[in-house]
């Protein structure tokens, strides 16, 4: 094992004498490859604190010993060892390289973990067995030596570079008292741990700098231990955000830890937003605020309420830094500049600003991340979402193209309307040719969002959508296929299908389909319900006679089968349904809502003078729910000023494209959505996979509903009704939930919808009539995945994904452990390292293991585990009380065909707008840790079966992974 030690010892061979290792067996690869495997500046720190450099070939001759060892040195064999040894070195500086992209230094127990893992990993099991026997008994050797030696070694003091090049000794008195502050009020944190873990991964002249992240990278790799490890890497980051920020504004002395700069941190204050406005990356208005009376008002203590992943995230995507990248905006600073912004064009700004920080700073409440990214500087962009509707001609299809990059430039997520550019084989007047269809000019559509990337900072994301009777739609569903004419493909783009509910009736009764270039049947894209149907068999009828130029018939089934299939095997296109968006719009009375955006939850209408825009944020549904059950007094003061949060947000708005800013003062939408309902179903010891939960989902939904509605209607009272208001369903006393008589009497049957309701909805609607509404509309569900990261809850009305895994975005790679479980499993004298490698080996699932009570098999069940009806059923009572949609995911273990179209033909029987991604197994691949310090036992007992550890990634053949769980740049509507 002389490799992972980088010394020279090798596995003796227990039982019997080692086999000599023959030439072939031995041989090594080239030093060409060795150099090309050597991660640079890597350096390792020896169990005596002294730094050698790293060599891979050490590694290659260990793994090829142990094998020797187990599988003997015959040439049968010698093959084989020469091209896994290989395979496997690679693999571990592979792992090394990864953590240490720019070099660095990697203590030698920590490459004998990533050794030890690559076996696993690769179902060595034999050859991991004797390898982790050979670690525990190398151990238990230095420990004798040390105990029984009678010249002890002296301590080691280790010196530390600072920034100037000078040196001095490692300050261990600050750590310490850096740790216990960060460990206060958390029981299960062993500080001590803490520290020892990290001076064992620092050398003598370490960088100064690098100390503090040490610290926090010890306590990271803890958080599979206990979740409350995450709080303290946390605690322990601020130090590192401390130093940078006041560093930067001389204000650093006499400030080494959190109960310091709560004494300054109004000064602090003050001093941050003058400088930002110098630097022009704040507005100047910002300095015009009684800045004392605000940093009054800052709550530091709030800074410890972050976990790990959340203060990393913000730290890394959201802060303000200047062009050096020197980030000197704290977390308390980043909430009141958001809530400034937001209510820069108050009357009373401070105390509105005070009320703004209140909500987001106690994670009641978070604004969607480009209000986050932008609120308060000198270009406050500070929508969601952008819909727009595509012309017929050259002309008007690249303005199109234009507004998209414009858009993407500073905005979030595009949905774009496809269906009225004619399909292929159709007539062009201007040149006397005949059109190539939609699909070129979508490639052109989703090259441009991959060049738009806001300055690098996440790409443009746009999703293209289509109706089910374009001529095109065969060609569309194949759009984000691996195989065929990549001139047809549009790998960057997700596309969508705008189903018209006619061709579900066709479906249901195994009828024909006909398809149709929209240059012969215009008015079918503004048409819904009867009005479509009626039209569109006019339409049949003329192709039937041989009257159409451009038609084809098919089985309506056929084409649903192959939308299926797509969706199973690309992910896309998904299925969104036409008629629920039009015939429940609220302002259907000036526009007909032709796709919703990018993730599926807007619906608004478009047309080529409007460009529909939506501003998104998140009520913390669990900050909402005690163990007696929602908090309605506290929802409703939540919902009240969240409501005058996204209402100012259209004024204040910077519009970089005219038809945005037109539809949006003129309808004035906002979605105001919910995050951490599974959090609430723990809170309320609740199963996702129950009728109970679909209850709550009503109930919780209802109140949100009635809640957004009357805070519009108030801020009306104030502030005027929105312009379009005349004529709407709110100006006729019908509200979301009264629309769904108008969709059943639309659709003529197939539908099935709850209709059931506990407040007083006839006095609400006595007083939106009578005064009006401020917004069109009020509610939308968003995937939330970022800034529900940073709240610390699970995202959107997502089910628990797994109960133990590795998450990844922009800021790096976490672990996640669900804070509930463990603290069941506590109770019951269950949690410890067993418990966490049984977690690992089961992907997080607590199903197989036997330990586990049922009860609690039910409550943690994964998103994989709950019957995806489940997700329809509360779905859809969620969606009686929405005037847009939501983003709604949909798991399935196993899919097949037969699953698949009961699945979404339920979604449509039970009045959805929308579904967003179908998940599959297939594209599950969770990348595990291991915990540092695991026994041999408790290793052993991993090697000793099938150590089911696979690497994180896309799976083959199957549904990709899902934008709001996996995916590290979609952020687009969070």
């Amino acid at each position: 094992m002389s490799a992972p030690d980088q010394s020279q010892a090798s596995p003796p061979t227990r039982g019997a004498t080692a086999r000599p290792a023959t030439p072939a067996a031995a041989s090594q690869p080239t030093g060409a490859e060795l150099t090309a495997l050597t991660p640079g500046r890597v350096q390792v720190i020896r169990r005596n604190g002294k730094v050698t450099h790293f060599d891979p070939n050490k590694i290659m001759v260990a793994l090829t010993k142990a094998f020797l060892a187990v599988e003997g040195g015959n040439a049968a064999a010698s093959s084989r060892v020469h091209d896994r040894v290989h395979e496997l070195t690679g693999q571990v500086v592979a792992a090394l390289t990864r953590r240490l992209p720019g070099g660095g230094t990697v203590h030698i127990e920590d490459i004998q973990d990533q050794v030890e893992l690559a076996l696993m990993r690769a179902g060595e099991h034999k050859v991991a067995r004797d390898y982790v026997l050979y670690r525990d008994e190398r151990a238990r050797e230095r420990a004798h030596k040390a105990a029984t030696d009678s010249v002890q070694p002296a301590p080691v003091t280790l010196t530390v570079t600072l920034a100037d090049g000078s040196i001095r000794p490692l300050d261990l008195e600050r750590l310490g008292r850096l740790v216990a502050e960060a460990a206060q009020g958390l029981a299960a944190v062993d500080a001590a741990a803490i520290l020892t873990d990290t001076t064992r991964n620092l050398f003598d002249g370490v960088r100064e700098a690098d100390v503090g992240q040490a610290l926090v990278m010890s306590a990271r790799a803890m958080i599979e231990r206990d979740p409350a490890y995450s709080q303290v890497a946390a605690r322990l980051l601020l130090d590192l955000m401390r130093r940078e920020a006041l560093g930067y504004l001389d204000l650093a002395q006499g400030v080494e830890t959190q109960a310091d700069l709560t004494e300054r941190y109004g000064d602090y204050f003050g001093a941050y937003v003058r400088r930002a406005g110098d630097l022009e990356l704040l507005d100047r208005q910002l300095a015009r605020f009684d800045l004392h009376r605000l940093g009054a008002a800052l709550k530091p203590e709030r800074d410890l309420d972050f976990s790990y992943l959340g203060l990393q995230t913000l730290y890394d995507r959201y802060f303000i830094h200047t062009a050096e990248g020197i980030r000197f905006e704290l977390p308390q600073a980043f909430f009141m500049r958001v809530a400034m912004g937001l209510a820069i064009n108050e009357i009373d700004r401070e105390e509105r600003a005070i009320e703004f920080y209140e909500l987001l700073s106690s994670f009641d409440f978070m604004s969607s991340t480009p209000t986050l990214f932008n609120a308060g500087t000198l270009r406050p962009q500070l929508s969601s979402c952008f819909l727009t509707s595509v012309p017929d001609d050259l002309d008007g299809i690249y303005s199109a193209i234009k507004d998209n990059a414009l858009l993407s430039k500073f905005a979030g997520g595009l949905g774009n309307d496809w269906t009225r550019v004619r399909g292929m084989g159709a007539h062009i007047k201007g040149t006397n040719g005949r059109s190539q269809g939609v699909v070129p000019f979508m490639k052109v559509a989703n090259d441009t969002a991959v060049a738009v990337n806001q300055g690098g900072k996440r790409r443009g994301a746009v999703c293209g959508y289509l109706e089910t009777w374009h001529v095109d739609i065969e060609e569309f569903l194949d759009l984000r296929k691996n195989t065929g004419d990549d001139r047809r493909r549009t790998h960057d783009m997700n596309t969508a299908n705008w189903v018209p509910d006619l061709f579900m009736k066709r479906v249901a009764e195994e009828a024909h389909w006909t398809l149709f270039s929209p240059d012969e049947t215009p008015d079918l894209h503004d048409l819904m319900g009867q009005p479509f149907e009626a039209a569109y068999l006019a339409y049949e009828a003329r192709a039937e006679r041989g009257e159409m130029k451009v038609s084809k018939r098919l089985k309506a089934v056929d084409l649903w089968r192959k939308m299926l299939a797509m969706l199973f095997e690309t992910g896309h296109p998904w299925i969104a349904f036409k008629d629920p968006c039009n015939l429940r719009y609220t302002n259907q009375h000036v526009g007909t809502v032709h796709s919703s955006n990018l993730c599926t939850e807007i619906t608004l209408h478009t047309n080529d003078q409007e460009i529909a825009v939506c501003n998104l944020g998140s009520v913390n549904l669990a900050a909402h729910v005690t163990d007696k059950g929602l908090d309605t007094k506290r929802l409703q003061r939540t919902v009240s000023t969240a409501m005058r949060m996204l209402d100012n947000v259209i004024d204040y708005n910077f519009y970089n494209v005219p038809q945005a800013r037109k539809s949006n003062l003129r309808h004035r939408p906002v979605g105001l959505g919910i995050m951490g309902f599974q959090d609430a179903l723990y809170k309320l010891r609740i199963a996702y996979g129950s009728q109970e939960a679909v209850q709550f989902a009503d109930t919780s939904m209802e109140y949100l509903s009635y809640y957004a509605i009357q805070a519009s209607s108030d801020l009306a009272e104030e502030r005027g009704r929105y312009p379009s208001f005349p004529g709407s369903l709110w100006s006729r006393g019908i509200l979301p939930i009264d629309s769904i008589a108008l969709l059943a009497e639309g659709r003529g049957g197939y539908l099935q919808m709850d209709t059931g309701g506990t407040l007083d909805w006839a006095t609400l609607r006595t007083r939106v009539q009578t005064v009006g509404m401020r917004n069109s509309n009020t509610m939308a569900i968003a995937p939330t995945a970022t800034i529900s990261n940073i709240v610390g809850v699970s995202q959107s009305i997502e089910p628990t994904y797994q109960n133990l895994f590795v998450k990844s975005n922009l800021s790096g790679e976490f672990t996640v452990v669900n804070p509930y479980l463990v603290a069941d499993l506590k109770e019951l004298g269950l949690w410890d390292a067993v418990m966490v490698n049984d977690l690992k080996y089961f992907d997080g699932s607590v199903q197989p293991i036997d330990r586990v009570p049922e009860e609690l098999k039910a409550l943690y069940a994964t998103a994989f585990e709950v019957d995806p009806r489940w997700l329809i059923e509360a779905g859809s009572r969620r969606q009686k009380w929405l005037d847009q949609a939501q983003s709604l995911n949909l798991y399935m273990s196993e899919p097949n065909g037969k699953k698949l179209d009961n699945l979404y033909k339920l979604a449509w029987v039970r009045g959805l707008k929308t579904t967003y991604y179908l998940r599959s197994m297939g594209a599950t691949h969770v990348e595990k840790s291991t915990m540092a310090d695991a026994t041999a036992a408790n290793r052993l007992s991993a090697v000793g079966g099938s150590y089911n550890l696979l690497d994180k990634g896309k799976g083959n053949g199957a549904a990709p992974q899902v934008c709001s769980i996996l995916d590290p740049e979609c952020e687009s509507c969070q």
